[in-house]
């Protein structure tokens, strides 16, 4: 069933990346509505590596201001969220689990190129689902790759196997600080069919 132009209007053409927020929280339990969205987008062999840790107080804020790239700063202050999407280089040991009729573990064994690229790639399509999921239930998103990564891993990931892919702020954007849209490109620019 094709879904109807408002929805797709919500989910991309009208939807925006914000850098202003409104002062308007987000409660806990819309965030784990994104959760329950996102978690039925695909990865490959259900491989799941995202992991997320979901930024409100001021104390998580103040160990996380200090990575960002300068420029990035007075948005995740003002932003009632700022979600860390990290990626788990451990999620082989839990294909069994997810990916229980074959032994997908072993795919990985040894070959830690593949755990990285894996991860990476779909760490970041589950970070898209969030956006998606996020702007489905009427809040805005402010991706960003302005951070140091080993700082975020080492204020938020220690002791793990669990690395920051990006982070995306997430609240009530403020419509009117929007600048103007930036263009893209048309489908011939970018695509072919062969």
């Amino acid at each position: 069933m094709k879904l109807d132009a408002t929805t797709f209007d919500q989910l991309f053409r009208n939807a925006r990346s914000h850098n202003e927020w409104q002062d308007k929280p987000v409660p806990d339990a819309l965030l784990t509505e994104i959760h329950d969205l996102m978690k039925w987008g695909p990865t490959s062999a259900n491989c799941w590596p995202l992991r997320v840790v979901f930024v409100k107080s001021a104390a998580a804020k103040a160990r996380l201001i200090p990575t960002l790239m300068e420029g990035n700063r007075a948005k995740v202050q003002a932003a009632p969220v700022t979600a860390i999407l990290g990626m788990d280089m451990d999620f082989p040991d839990l294909l069994p689990k997810f990916f229980p009729h074959t032994d997908a573990k072993s795919w990985f064994t040894g070959n830690t190129e593949l755990i990285r690229s894996t991860a990476f790639r779909n760490s970041s399509l589950q970070g898209a689902y969030l956006m998606l999921a996020a702007r489905g239930l009427g809040l805005d998103c402010g991706p960003m790759s302005g951070f140091d990564a080993a700082q975020v891993n080492a204020e938020f990931f220690a002791g793990t196997n669990i690395e920051a892919n990006f982070i995306c702020s997430i609240g009530y954007g403020d419509a009117s600080k929007l600048f103007p849209r930036s263009p893209r490109p048309d489908f011939a620019e970018v695509c072919k069919i062969v």
